[in-house]
């Protein structure tokens, strides 16, 4: 599984890689994950603003903190 977190470094990027790591941590989930702060880049997923959350290629969030339980949600599928 590829987890990517799109945003350029703000508070709110900053926590929601620390809640994605934390759920991969106790999920137990394999997965790579990787921080996507290049504008360009963030803009060909269609995002406007962030933080974003991106799923196997599928944005699941963006400008907006999900939940724990929403972020289990999408990446136990």
């Amino acid at each position: 599984m590829k987890i990517e977190i799109l945003g350029t470094g703000c508070d709110k990027c900053q926590k929601l890689e620390d809640l994605v790591n934390d759920v991969v941590k106790t999920t137990g989930v394999q997965a790579e994950i990787t921080k996507v702060k290049d504008i360009k880049k963030i803009m060909t997923y269609g995002v406007m603003t962030t933080p974003g959350l991106v799923v196997d290629g599928q944005v699941k969030v963006a400008g907006k903190m999900p939940t724990a339980e929403q972020v289990k949600g999408w990446i136990k599928g």
